[in-house]
């Protein structure tokens, strides 16, 4: 017969959290140590740290957070009483997620279709977060790179090293269309990444839009052409992104000896026209890929200029920041409005940040008050550097937002009170080394966080960033992905699979009862129920929990 999805009727959570305890037992002493990692990689303090109560405090939380109860009527005429019916979860309602901008360009196509393996049904993905950077999605105005060209073949980049892939200008950057067309075949939620990012912004929104008469004013402070791109192109990467000091520097000119009142009178056209560019770009990306997308990082690590310039709105079309230069005035407002008109409907709109805790719920409070469309909310936490992770393992528990399970609970917390689901959107989560016991500390680490965030009620999603070592932008770290730069499996990506596809993965054996009906926990998502009719052929119906 045919599968039709349908949803079942969840019955009153009843949970019995005094049994989580219990159920950790002693055979299990150490819920955060992945099968084939040695207890030892990690230090005393690490473990009084992750400890057996707290690990069962995690056990309870996605007990009560990530499961549910479901009663369902069979298909069919008849099912008689005692009908063994095999309950098989096919796919999680949670958002298993990595980003997938190095599709095509490992360099030789049995690296390209290990890395397409990871996505959907076999894989650890369910979701991927498709680039949609705006500085190489629309190189030149009006030329976008939506179904992509010769650079976006695999054969292009297999006939490069892998050195001069990292320096390529496409590099983490495939056109959109090809990756949709992929993950749609696998059945894999798409999540695009970013509409606007002052970052990303193209160097010719300047070069081109602001009048020549308009420029001399900047460059009479010293600031050069290209006044958004240069400065980063010139600089380089390097430690914490190594651009960031000499344009804060550059930028400094500007800020110390111009206030936005200033910008705006003497640069009239140029402010007006970045406002009409920036609502172009949004308008072009929802008419391409608005009706595929399901869910978008609208605006970027916006939270520090918001709230720099929410207590003093000038109403001027212009702010001038230290991060990005100049950008249009109020522009994450604008870009969620925007966002909100140029997208379907039903897709999740997103604001993502670095910033995780107050200052991103006052953000978010502030903007829904102006009308903005704000679904999810993008909490990233990057560990860029290796030390940082071998401090974590010897017991720091000061490291970004997750040297312990109460750190993790009260930022999270935090960002939830704005009602908003949380998606963990950006993990960067390093080896120390490339030696075996290192990629274990990288495991226990990924287990213990992975587990805490998806036990958080908000939580609908987590999001690994450069799933391959080697895979991210350059001077990043060399030893942060899932996979080796050859892409054997390491052992942080068991650790997951361990978890998504076998913790948290229910199948089970339940008796129909004389209403033909059934009933079962397990975590939310896609199922299969299959049994035998009394004529020995099989039936067989998918359900969702919900």
């Amino acid at each position: 017969m045919n599968m039709n999805d349908t949803k079942c009727r969840l019955i009153s959570a009843g949970f019995v959290l005094l049994t989580a305890v219990a159920a950790y037992g002693a055979s299990q002493q150490n819920r955060g140590l992945p099968s084939g990692c040695k207890e030892s990689v990690m230090s005393e303090a690490y473990w009084k740290i992750w400890n057996a109560e707290e690990q069962a405090k995690i056990d309870a939380d996605i007990e009560r957070n990530r499961k549910a109860d479901c009663e369902v009527k069979l298909d069919g005429a008849s099912v008689p009483e005692g009908t063994s019916v095999t309950v098989e979860q096919l796919d999680h309602a949670f958002h298993f997620g990595a980003h997938i901008f190095n599709f095509n360009q490992l360099g030789k196509t049995e690296y390209n279709d290990a890395y397409k393996a990871s996505y959907g049904k076999g894989g650890i993905f369910n979701q991927a977060t498709v680039a949609f950077y705006w500085k190489d999605y629309e190189p030149i105005p009006g030329k976008l790179r939506a179904v992509g060209g010769v650079e976006d073949e695999e054969e292009y980049w297999n006939a490069m090293s892998f050195e001069a892939a990292q320096h390529h200008k496409y590099w983490r950057r495939p056109a959109p269309g090809p990756v949709i067309d992929f993950l749609k075949a696998k059945g894999v939620r798409i999540h695009g990444h970013i509409l606007v990012w002052g970052t990303a912004k193209p160097y010719w929104i300047y070069d081109w839009y602001c009048p020549e008469n308009e420029k001399r004013v900047l460059e009479e402070l010293g600031i050069p052409n290209h006044a958004d791109f240069l400065v980063r192109e010139r600089a380089g990467a390097g430690e914490g992104y190594g651009f960031q000091k000499p344009w804060s520097e550059a930028w400094k000119k500007l800020n110390g000896k111009m206030s936005e009142k200033e910008i705006a009178e003497k640069m009239p056209v140029f402010t007006k026209e970045m406002r009409r560019i920036f609502r172009k770009r949004v308008m072009d990306v929802g008419r391409d890929f608005g009706p595929v997308v399901d869910s978008w990082d609208v605006v970027n690590e916006s939270c520090c200029d918001w709230m720099t310039y929410w207590k003093a709105r000038t109403g001027l079309p212009v702010w001038k920041t230290l991060r990005y230069g100049i950008m249009p005035g109020d522009y994450p407002l604008h870009a969620l409005l925007d966002a909100k008109e140029a997208m379907k409907p039903s897709a999740d709109l997103c604001i993502n940040d670095f910033v995780v805790g107050d200052d991103l719920r006052t953000q978010i409070v502030q903007l829904e008050a102006e009308g903005a469309k704000i679904d999810i909310v993008g909490c990233q936490m990057h560990i860029f550097n290796t030390n940082d992770c071998m401090r974590l393992a010897k017991g720091a528990s000061n490291v970004n937002w997750i040297g312990t399970p109460k750190t993790i609970q009260d930022k999270l917390d935090a960002v939830a009170k704005t009602g908003k689901r949380i998606h963990v959107s950006e993990i960067t989560i390093t080896s120390p080394g490339a030696d075996e016991a290192s990629r274990q500390i990288q495991a226990v680490l990924t287990r213990n966080t992975y587990r805490k965030w998806f036990s958080h009620a908000k939580t609908m999603g987590i999001t690994w960033w450069n799933t391959v070592d080697g895979g991210g932008v350059y001077g990043e770290p060399l030893v942060s992905g899932l996979f080796t730069r050859d892409m054997k499996k390491k052992p942080a990506y068991n650790a997951l699979d361990e978890l998504i596809n076998g913790e948290w993965k229910t199948k089970t054996e339940v008796k129909a009862d004389a209403e033909g009906k059934i009933r079962f926990r397990g975590f939310r998502g896609k199922y299969r129920l299959t049994w035998k009719k009394p004529d020995g052929s099989v039936s067989s119906m998918n359900v969702f929990v919900k």
